[in-house]
């Protein structure tokens, strides 16, 4: 399923709770300059009324109608029908529940897909993205591995997953595939979007602030980012173990998710740019290991995990472990990699770029493929 190359147009749009930013996308690129207009979160007319101001200002740009409209919105939602059923955190003007994709078909007569942004991440990933890049990267060195799974995890204001296979995009049964909600490891009585968020990592800062007067005060994790990387006064020692935590918890999660399903992992959203501070406490988690109660060691995570922002490493995964397996009763051999490995890679195009790719292929897909 490639569509870099596909005539037709899809109208996107990144739905934020302050912000809406609407464009078109043709062939897996932005068309036009982006649109942003307040996204009226505590008014249901003002926002829908920028919604649909929105979207005809953009159609009234493009030579020729457009296919679709498709873009991410913040969840949960019935998104095969574009409804939803109950109040948006984000959004509390959707008190009681809203039929958007409905509305905008009618107001629009064109199809209208909506889905989860991490879903939609882990699309575009997948299709142009970490998964293309890694498994170009193993050709070019001579690898006959091949990976067809994905499993994405943005890193931001909230803690989302993404699944995809042989590029096709799961969304479950009730659009419900969720990891914020788990228990978080280092308190499980609470979810693992509390240690796994931005504003996990200036409660990490806060706590182990010593030596800043301002602690308590910052309201953006990219402040302790600068703190940690010596750009901006503070406790440099405590914004580098808030990161270190912050992996700590990110890891504990995302290794239970990698016993479950065997794939590429991708990480995306504003907080994946620290990866250098946290991902070692995050790999020590995926690469931990536990026992058996006779005292045997279980690796946490089956797969031997790599870290593909490391170049040696990456030169290690894609070489693996090649061996001559016998054919009985012959003298001939057979070649088979016995390494079982996986990766875990940031992402090689941008969470948004990301997210709108997905939402232009989704849609294309399901018009090719009856909707």
């Amino acid at each position: 399923m490639q569509y870099q190359n596909d005539p037709r147009t899809v109208i996107t749009l990144d739905a934020g709770g302050t912000h809406f930013r609407f464009n078109a996308m043709r062939g897996n690129r932005f068309i036009l300059n982006t649109l942003e207009l307040p996204s009226e979160a505590h008014d249901l007319d003002q926002c829908m009324a920028n919604l649909v101001r929105g979207f005809e200002t953009i159609i009234d740009q493009l030579p020729e109608p457009p296919a679709a409209i498709s873009f991410a919105f913040p969840g949960p939602a019935d998104y095969p029908n574009g409804i939803f059923p109950t109040r948006l955190t984000n959004f509390p003007a959707f008190e009681g529940g809203v039929a958007l994709g409905p509305f905008l078909q009618r107001r629009f007569h064109l199809p209208v897909f909506i889905n989860n942004d991490a879903d939609l991440f882990t699309y575009g990933e997948a299709l142009a993205g970490a998964l293309p890049y890694v498994n170009q990267r193993l050709h070019d060195a001579g690898s006959e591995k091949e990976y067809h799974n994905l499993i994405g995890f943005i890193l931001g204001t909230g803690f989302g997953i993404g699944l995809t296979s042989h590029q096709n995009l799961y969304i479950g049964d009730n659009c419900c595939s969720e990891t914020y909600c788990v228990p978080a490891k280092l308190e499980p009585e609470l979810i693992a979007e509390e240690g796994v968020s931005l504003r996990a990592v200036l409660h990490y800062y806060n706590i182990y602030s010593k030596n800043d007067p301002k602690a308590g005060t910052y309201t953006d994790s990219y402040d302790i980012f600068r703190i940690a990387e010596g750009e901006l006064p503070g406790d440099q020692e405590a914004a580098l173990r808030a990161f270190d935590t912050f992996g700590e918890a990110a890891g504990y999660t995302i290794a239970q998710i990698a016993c479950i399903l065997d794939g590429i992992i991708v990480l995306g959203g504003g907080l994946s740019k620290a990866h250098k501070f946290f991902m070692p406490a995050l790999l020590r988690e995926l690469r931990a290991v536990q026992h058996t109660r006779s005292g045997i060691a279980i690796p946490r995570v089956p797969s031997r995990v790599y870290n593909l922002e490391d170049e040696a490493e990456f030169a290690d995964f894609a070489r693996g472990e090649s061996v001559s397996i016998p054919v009985y009763g012959s003298d001939e051999t057979i070649p088979c990699d016995t390494q079982k490995r996986i990766g875990i890679i940031t992402s090689r195009i941008g969470t948004s770029t990301a997210t709108s790719i997905g939402a232009y292929c989704f849609a294309l897909h399901k018009i090719d493929n009856g909707k």
